[in-house]
């Protein structure tokens, strides 16, 4: 039995004090700071939030998270400048960070309930989701908006979560990461963060003059939607809904039973995503000459020479396409998917992702094809549960939601997750109609051998 969250019923009351503009603890230079190329496109112009969750330490006892957290980002803002600034649109489209100093958003905020009434929901869907990162009215723009937002929710218990929201444009996932690390250095005590940032947008700005010299599959131009398409999925906007799902080593171990050995080896991220990919196609009912495709976001920075260096906390990725027919994803055996998915994850070399540049600059900076497609995000190796402010190791770390920004459901994320159990696995959050969803937990079900349950 493998554990299913569905929507919780759980209420509660969170008590938030108004939001205030954290600015850096010192003066920062004022200055213009261009975006990359990669960074400004179309398709990471939205906001990314994240719940990472904490339980009450005897040793702690007397430290307020809130005090402690807002002073880090004060002081961690003085070497992560631009993120006190805010982003204005030049020519072209091109973004660019105006350092002005202003600061970050900062919530401090109390529930009325203890961590151990939600075991169980947290996890997206969150119970009070927007209690816990409350949209501020007017900040969630990319331009002339904050980059970023904190809330830090005490609970009755002495455990707190820890809530950010990130302007994409400004980092990815190891972005992220690197900067909640220098966050919780300062917090901790240390003077300065443990990798010291660089900026150094340059190193991904299109080429003079640009090149496309890739096949760019996720930049397709769009197609007519289909009116049973459940990517967009416009029809059903008043009737999704989000659960996640958790693979442990059990259904991990199905699956790669699916999978021939003349295939080779397969990931976990492999198996899983094309286990994911398959279930939902049959799930959404789509047309069999439908065409669908898979995006994988691939983390790029070891595939330059030189490699990028560490401390760059600029979006280095490609999310290349997995393009076939419905019939042909749903009728051949698991391993097509695997393979297909396989293929476009080594298509990515430092050529890919200059030439993806040069396309943005050449095209206008357009959004990704969404219209069939899906796109799987890998976050589990970045080690988000075990970034400590002092508190020790989170009990979940990871995206709030499943999706991105208000209008694209078709984005799920791969989180290293521990289970009730104590079953170390994956979870991952996804957005279906609620009649594509039974279908879903059916198909998985199916797949693995086994039933979905709570």
């Amino acid at each position: 039995m493998t554990s299913l969250s569905s929507f919780p019923s759980l209420l509660f009351t969170v008590q938030r004090r108004q939001p205030e503009l954290v600015a850096p603890a010192t003066p920062t230079p004022h200055e213009v700071k261009p975006l990359s190329d990669i960074d400004d496109q179309e398709g990471l112009r939205f906001h990314i939030p994240m719940f990472h969750v904490y339980q009450h330490k005897a040793s702690m006892e007397g430290k307020d998270p809130v005090k402690v957290i807002r002073d880090a980002l004060s002081r961690t803002l003085v070497f992560y400048y631009p993120f006190a600034g805010r982003i204005r649109e030049r020519h072209g489209r091109k973004l660019v960070v105006d350092c002005t100093g202003e600061g970050a958003l900062f919530i401090e905020a109390d529930a009325d309930v203890t961590l151990d009434q939600l075991r169980g929901s947290l996890q997206p869907p969150f119970p009070c989701s927007q209690e816990l990162l409350y949209n501020v009215p007017g900040s969630d723009g990319i331009i002339n908006c904050p980059l970023l937002l904190i809330q830090v929710t005490r609970f009755e218990c002495g455990g707190f979560i820890f809530a950010i929201r990130v302007n994409h444009t400004m980092v990815d996932g190891s972005g992220v990461k690197q900067f909640v690390t220098a966050l919780t250095d300062m917090a901790q005590g240390a003077h300065q963060p443990s990798i010291l940032p660089i900026w150094q947008r340059e190193l991904l700005f299109a080429r003079n003059p640009p090149q496309i010299t890739c096949n760019h599959r996720e930049y397709d131009q769009q197609l007519p939607i289909n009116t049973k398409d459940g990517t967009i999925i416009s029809s059903y906007e008043n009737d999704m809904t989000q659960r996640s799902f958790f693979f442990g080593p059990t259904e991990i171990a199905s699956l790669r039973r699916l999978v021939p050995s003349h295939h080779g080896h397969c990931t976990r991220f492999e198996l899983i995503t094309a286990c994911i990919w398959c279930c939902r196609t049959k799930a959404l009912q789509l047309a069999p000459e439908d065409e669908v495709r898979m995006m994988c976001i691939v983390n790029a920075r070891d595939r330059f020479n030189p490699k990028i260096p560490i401390g760059y906390y600029g979006n280095v990725i490609a999310y290349p396409a997995a393009v076939t027919a419905v019939k042909k994803l749903c009728e051949n055996p698991f391993g097509y998917a695997v393979e297909l998915i396989k293929k476009v994850k080594a298509e990515v070399t430092e050529e890919y992702v200059r030439s993806v540049a040069d396309l943005m600059v050449t095209k206008g900076r357009p959004l990704f094809t969404t219209v069939g497609s899906f796109i799987v995000s890998n976050l589990t190796r970045f080690g988000f549960r075990e970034l400590d402010f002092g508190w020790g190791n989170a009990l979940y770390a990871g995206v709030a939601k499943g999706g991105v920004g208000s209008g694209f459901h078709g984005v799920t994320f791969l989180m290293d997750h521990q289970n009730e159990n104590g079953e170390e696995g994956v979870l991952f959050p996804i957005y279906l109609p609620s009649n594509a969803m039974e279908r879903f937990e059916k198909e998985l079900g199916d797949m693995i051998g086994g039933e979905w349950g709570p």
